[in-house]
C-alpha cells in the first residue's frame, strides 16, 4: 500500500468540496498483518458542523436539488463508470483495510457497491417525483398533485463490516432524490468511501453535495444525530448504539432509518437436501468471519436430521481456508481488530459454559492477525445467551426441534428480526413457513443474496425503515400535497398541467 518512498498513503476528509486535514490522525490497520496501511484525518465536532453548514449552503442554493433527475442520474453513472475503472485499487484497499477476502471484496463489498450506485441512479430517471391526481368536484372544482421533494441536509453513519456498500444504501438515494449529505465512516475502515469521494469530485458533483467526515462514534457521530440542521439520520450498526442514534434524532424531530444487529434463524425442514443445506448453513454463518448482522447464526434443525446433518456440516467445516485475506484461494480472513476478537472468545468461552458442546473448532494461522476460526456449537437452546446475543464472529449455534410449529417460535423468540432462512424441496411449505417468520428478509433456499431491487431492514430491534427498493427514496424525500382550485380559473395551461388531455369542467 505504500509508494515508491515507502510513505503510507494519507487520507483527508471531503468538506464541501475541499480536503481538510488534522494533525491529529487515525491509523488504518490490516487485521491480517496487524500493521499500519495508511493513515486519515481526525475529524471532530466541529469538523462535523462545519460538513453540516456546508451541506445546508449547497442545498439552499439549489443547484442539485433543482437539477432535473435525468442530470443527477449521468452525474451518478459518471460516478460509477470512475470506480469501475479503479475496481482493483479498490479491492486491494479494502481487503486492507477490514480483513474481508479478496472473493468477497470483489463480488459483494465492492462489487455490489458499484453495482447498488448504478440502481440508484437509474432509479432516479424512473421515481415518480411528481404524480397528478384526479380532478374533484365537490366540495369545489379541484385538482391535486403529489409531489415528492428533497429532505434536505442527510447525515449518514456506516459501520466498519462493509463500509463503502452501506455508504452507497445511504448516498444513492439521498443524491437520487436531490439531498446533500454527511457521511461519517467507522474509524477503522475510511478509506474506501474517501475513494468515492474523489471520483464524486471528478465526477463533477457539485460543492457541499457530499461531504465524507472521519471521526470517532461517540463525537462526530453523536453530533450529526443530533444536529438540528441534519433532518434525516441513517445508521447502520448495533441496536444498542441505534438505541441512541433514534433517542438523540428525537430532541428535533428528525427522520430516521435504523439497520441494526441481527440473530438470523436458519430452519432446516425435514426434506431439505441436506448437502446443499449444510453447505449453504457454513456460508451463511461465515461469510466476512460472521461479522455481517443479517448472518445466518441460529441453525435449526429437524431431529430426523440432527445428526446426519452435523456430520456433514463438520465435515464441510474442516476444509474451510482460514488465512491471508488477499490470496484468491482463502475462505475466511481475520477479525476486524484485537478488540473484536476478544469478544467473539468470550462468548466461545461462555457458550460451553452455559451448557452448549464445542462440536467444531477450525484451526487459524500462526503469526500476527485477528483470528477465529469458524465454531460449531451443539447443544444450543434457545435461552443461552450464545443463542440470544449477536456474537458478530464465525460462530454456528445449532437448535434441534421436534415440529415446524417448534423452529417457528424458536427463530421467533428473539428481539431481532433482521434476516431469515429456510430450506426445503416443497417450495408451497418453505413460503408458508417464511410467511410466519417476523423478519424483514426470508431467503428460501439461499442466503446473503441482497438484491438492490427489493427493500433491506428488520423486524422488532433489527431497525426503522427500509433501504433498497423501488420506494429507497421515500426514505429520502418529503410527501407534498398541493391542491390547486380551479372553480374560477380558465387559465387552460394551468389545467392541463395538472391533469394533462382531460376536459375542462363546464
Amino acid at each position: 500500500m505504500s509508494d515508491a518512498t515507502g510513505a503510507l498513503p494519507h487520507y483527508r476528509m471531503y468538506i464541501d468540496g475541499d480536503w481538510i486535514d488534522t494533525e491529529d490522525r487515525f491509523e488504518i490497520i490490516n487485521p491480517a498483518s496487524e500493521k499500519s496501511v495508511a493513515t486519515a484525518a481526525r475529524g471532530t465536532v466541529g469538523h462535523a458542523d462545519q460538513a453540516v453548514a456546508a451541506a445546508l449552503r449547497a442545498h439552499r442554493r439549489g443547484e442539485w436539488r433543482d437539477t432535473p433527475p435525468e442530470e443527477r442520474a449521468a452525474i451518478m453513472s459518471r460516478i460509477v463508470e470512475l470506480l469501475s475503472e479503479r475496481m482493483d485499487e479498490l479491492v486491494e484497499l479494502h481487503v486492507a483495510e477490514n480483513g474481508v477476502t479478496v472473493r468477497q471484496a470483489m463480488a459483494f463489498h465492492v462489487g455490489y457497491a458499484i453495482s447498488h450506485l448504478q440502481y440508484f441512479a437509474d432509479l432516479a430517471r424512473t421515481y415518480a417525483f411528481e404524480t397528478p391526481g384526479p380532478v374533484l368536484g365537490y366540495p369545489t372544482t379541484a385538482a391535486g398533485v403529489v409531489r415528492r421533494e428533497p429532505i434536505g441536509v442527510v447525515a449518514g453513519i456506516v459501520p466498519w463490516n462493509f463500509p463503502l456498500l452501506l455508504a452507497v444504501w445511504k448516498l444513492g438515494p439521498a443524491l437520487a432524490a436531490g439531498n446533500c449529505i454527511v457521511i461519517k465512516p467507522d474509524e477503522k475502515t475510511p478509506a474506501t468511501l474517501l475513494e468515492l469521494a474523489k471520483a464524486a469530485e471528478e465526477a463533477g458533483l457539485p460543492r457541499g453535495v457530499l461531504n465524507v467526515v472521519t471521526g470517532a462514534g461517540a463525537e462526530v457521530g453523536a453530533r450529526l444525530a443530533a444536529h438540528p440542521d441534519v433532518r434525516k439520520i441513517a445508521f447502520t450498526g448495533s441496536t444498542a448504539v441505534g438505541r441512541e442514534v433514534a433517542r438523540l434524532a428525537a430532541d428535533n424531530v428528525k427522520r430516521v432509518t435504523l439497520e441494526l444487529g441481527g440473530k438470523g434463524p436458519n430452519i432446516v425442514l425435514p426434506d431439505a437436501d441436506v448437502e446443499t443445506a449444510a453447505d449453504a448453513a457454513l456460508f451463511a454463518c461465515c461469510l466476512y468471519q460472521g461479522q455481517a448482522c443479517e448472518a445466518g447464526t441460529r441453525l435449526l434443525l429437524p431431529d430426523s436430521l440432527h445428526d446426519e446433518f452435523v456430520a456433514k456440516l463438520i465435515a464441510r467445516a474442516q476444509s474451510i481456508r482460514v488465512g491471508d485475506p488477499a490470496d484468491f484461494d482463502t475462505d475466511v480472513g481475520p477479525i476486524i481488530s484485537a478488540r473484536q476478537k476478544i469478544r467473539i472468545a468470550e462468548y466461545i468461552e461462555l457458550g460451553q459454559t452455559e451448557g452448549a458442546k464445542l462440536a467444531f473448532q477450525g484451526t487459524v494461522p500462526d503469526g500476527p492477525g485477528h483470528w477465529i476460526a469458524p465454531t460449531i456449537f451443539t447443544g444450543v437452546t434457545n435461552d443461552m445467551r450464545i443463542a440470544r446475543e449477536e456474537v458478530f464472529g464465525p460462530v454456528l449455534c445449532v437448535l434441534r426441534y421436534s415440529t415446524v410449529d417448534e423452529a417457528v417460535a424458536i427463530a421467533n423468540d428473539t428481539e431481532y428480526g433482521l434476516s431469515a432462512g429456510v430450506w426445503g424441496e416443497d417450495i408451497d411449505t418453505a413460503l408458508e413457513v417464511a410467511g410466519r417468520i417476523e423478519s424483514g428478509t426470508v431467503w428460501i433456499n439461499d442466503w446473503h443474496m441482497v438484491n438492490a431491487q427489493y427493500p433491506f431492514g428488520g423486524y422488532k430491534q433489527s431497525g426503522v425503515g427500509r433501504e433498497l427498493g423501488p420506494h429507497a427514496l421515500d426514505e429520502y424525500t418529503e410527501e407534498k400535497f398541493v391542491h390547486i382550485d380551479l372553480s374560477r380559473s380558465r387559465d387552460r395551461r394551468v389545467y392541463d398541467l395538472v391533469v394533462p388531455r382531460a376536459e375542462e369542467p363546464s
